[in-house]
């Protein structure tokens, strides 16, 4: 808290007096024996120059009502108390509506003063936390803020502002949890139609019935239980955006449905015999290889590309080390809005084992470890003893590290090797000391082609 304050009154008796007491009370102050010496000292200070003023009422050049105006014009926000040995209702009235913060009657009890001077500090102390968190809460509520300092991700980040104002369908490709959700709604926010509706739906989240139920809508009576008609997120996202994440988990026959809605800009809805014509803009995104799956006849071809306009790979948070502190920083603001953690900063040492970490479940799982650092927390600071033991253990793609660095591929399937051999394949545990969902370690098995009997402890 910024203790110094300032005190303007024609009588330098007083003057040396308010000064000599606030002292005693750790306060320092400034004084001003004329109110146009004050206001020219306003106008050449810096905003936090001063936290308080203590304005006299009556003064020769200018008086107090005045002078209270004109220190509006240039501090809303500097608190003043008024004094004065002359105190009437209108005039105290009247410097309450100009903004004063309270009016002290000459002479007045040391006592008085000191209670004044701390009940109107320790409020402003409060309003300016308060500023403080309803702005971390704005910048919150959005689910669109990015967080990003590294060239790995700027670059592709620059690539999506531009497409933005295109229609063109776009694909979001990249690991779980590396933000793809987070480009996509910086796409939306940034293009034509910004001020519709922005739709996500999960589609490896919904089975295929209720998924198709859920895109298209249904009428009354198309099935069991649907008393009546239900628009679907096609319809509702009209005009807008809708974001399909996962869609690489959508079935064959789903595919064929989304090609139809892409290529002519109508659907049907489950149960419905005519036809809905919608105006949509696609986002999607899947961590998994299309490619493959195209050639693996799991996806159709016709939907990839249409899909497939302007591909936008996000790199993983191994690869883009230079935003780890500023996403730590950030979730731990998330943090004290959410619910009022008193942890304010995180320990170098800290820092530096999460800029080490290998983060084989991205940007999700850091913000989950800031979040259970910033509960566990016995103080105002994250430190190494908030930290899983993984991070402050395992060994991992520390740029400091003597030996020649893996390729990227290779040590992430070490990581995976060790967990699965430490739990003995126990998948849940293993996934658990990942930081990563178990249908994730799921997928990794598949992709490094893993299994218990062929699988040694990484050197």
């Amino acid at each position: 808290m910024d203790k110094r304050i300032w005190i303007c009154d024609d009588e330098t008796g007083i003057l040396r007096y308010l000064r000599k007491m606030l002292l005693t009370q750790g306060f320092e102050s400034e004084i001003f024996s004329s109110p146009l010496q004050l206001l020219r000292q306003l106008e050449d200070s810096a905003e936090d120059a001063a936290a308080l003023l203590l304005l006299d009422m009556k003064m020769p050049e200018l008086d107090g009502i005045d002078t209270l105006r004109r220190v509006r014009e240039l501090r809303p926000r500097l608190p003043v108390v008024m004094m004065t040995g002359h105190g009437t209702i209108d005039s105290a009235v009247e410097a309450m509506k100009l903004g004063a913060y309270d009016y002290l009657t000459k002479p007045f009890p040391q006592e008085k003063l000191f209670a004044v001077v701390r009940h109107c500090l320790e409020r402003e102390q409060l309003l300016e936390e308060n500023r403080h968190l309803r702005n971390e809460l704005k910048s919150q509520a959005d689910p669109g803020t990015i967080i990003a300092d590294s060239p790995a991700f700027r670059k592709v980040f620059e690539l999506a502002l531009r497409v933005a104002g295109s229609d063109s369908n776009v694909l979001i490709l990249g690991e779980s949890g590396t933000g793809k959700e987070v480009v996509a709604r910086a796409i939306h926010r940034a293009s034509r139609r910004n001020d519709q509706r922005f739709l996500a739906v999960n589609c490896a989240a919904l089975t295929e019935t209720l998924l198709e139920s859920q895109l298209f809508g249904h009428v009354r009576g198309a099935f069991t239980g649907a008393g009546q008609n239900q628009k679907g997120i096609l319809e509702e996202a009209h005009g807008g955006t809708l974001f399909l994440d996962e869609i690489g988990d959508v079935s064959p026959a789903l595919q064929a449905k989304l090609l139809r809605v892409l290529q002519e800009g109508e659907f049907i809805p489950v149960g419905a015999t005519r036809p809905k014509r919608v105006d949509v803009r696609f986002l999607a995104a899947t961590n998994k290889d299309l490619d493959k799956e195209v050639a693996a006849g799991r996806f159709r071809e016709d939907l990839f590309y249409r899909l497939n306009v302007i591909s936008l790979p996000l790199p993983p948070l191994r690869e883009r080390v230079e935003d780890i502190e500023p996403l730590a920083r950030h979730f731990l603001g998330k943090m004290i809005v959410k619910t009022a953690s008193a942890v304010r900063r995180i320990d170098p040492a800290a820092m530096a084992a999460l800029r080490a970490y290998h983060w084989p479940g991205n940007v999700r799982e850091l913000e989950n470890l800031i979040e259970r650092g910033a509960i566990l927390a016995e103080g105002d600071t994250l430190t190494l003893d908030e930290l899983p033991l993984k991070l402050t253990t395992r060994p991992s793609l520390s740029v400091s590290a003597p030996q020649a660095p893996l390729p990227l591929r290779e040590a992430e399937r070490r990581q995976v090797v060790l967990a699965l051999n430490e739990t003995g394949w126990n998948k849940s545990q293993a996934a658990n000391l990942l930081g990563i969902t178990r249908k994730t370690l799921d997928r990794k098995i598949k992709e490094f082609d893993l299994l218990p009997e062929s699988c040694d402890p990484p050197a």
